[in-house]
């Protein structure tokens, strides 16, 4: 009798753990879908998420462009910008001062202006990876591919929400803008999802640094001087119309002496 009840109490003993183990097993395959489902949650729930509205704005021709540049290849002064889709200051020269510069000097034969990307600062001093600065600058020049690089530029500064990597220039909101833009979405979206001009743009950073520029907006004014010497200044900040109009001015006297 006693031995019966033993083995009845061993049995009970190995139900109970059965039971336990049992358990066990269902919280972790509990925690293990739940994880699962959280994952799967985070890495879909962007591609559904809202876009935040585009802007649509009429882009002002500029003269003679070409890719990133505008106006003629020889003019006397050459100015390239440095600058940023993200920066506040950015686009205030672009919303305020440059259609001045493409209407006085550009235009007129006098410079020769180039946009060039230096997004990449957060990225550069942190040892991070890509931002929205550096995709939005890709997105420009993919545009530059189609003829329209100015026009990606101007919808691009438009659409700045002026947070920086806050969701302006997300990889969906790019195409919305390429889009609004008018770009051929096959040709623009091949050129983009390649990283076709991730070199061009860690380039510009590259030369960005090299010539000594610390910030955006800077702006790098050279030309030959009377004696075919090399001259180059350095323009920093969105400055009004009138400072780069008296550094313009004092460029085309000294190359015409």
């Amino acid at each position: 009798m006693s031995s019966e009840k033993e083995m009845s109490k061993r049995q009970q003993r190995r139900e109970k753990m059965r039971r336990a183990e049992m358990r066990s097993r269902m919280i972790t395959i509990a925690m293990v879908v739940v994880g699962a489902l959280l994952v799967a949650f985070f890495l879909i729930y962007p591609n559904f998420k809202p876009v935040a509205a585009v802007t649509k704005v009429e882009s002002k021709p500029r003269p003679q462009a070409n890719m990133n540049s505008a106006g003629d290849p020889n003019a006397p002064v050459k100015i390239t910008e440095y600058s940023d889709f993200q920066c506040p200051y950015c686009k205030r020269f672009f919303e305020q001062t440059e259609s001045q510069i493409m209407d006085a000097y550009v235009a007129t034969g006098k410079v020769y202006f180039t946009y060039r990307s230096a997004g990449n600062w957060v990225s550069a001093n942190i040892g991070g990876g890509k931002t929205e600065s550096q995709d939005a600058a890709r997105a420009a020049y993919c545009a530059g591919d189609q003829g329209m690089f100015w026009e990606m530029h101007d919808m691009l500064f438009s659409n700045n929400r002026d947070v920086e990597d806050g969701g302006s220039f997300t990889d969906r909101r790019i195409a919305a803008i390429a889009e609004m833009t008018g770009l051929d979405m096959d040709a623009f979206n091949k050129c983009y999802n390649s990283n076709k001009y991730v070199d061009q743009v860690n380039q510009d950073f590259k030369d960005a640094v090299a010539a000594g520029v610390n910030g955006t907006p800077t702006f790098v004014l050279s030309y030959n001087d009377a004696s075919g010497q090399p001259v180059t200044k350095l323009i920093e900040g969105a400055q009004p119309f009138s400072a780069f109009q008296q550094a313009i001015d004092e460029a085309l006297a000294a190359a015409a002496k």
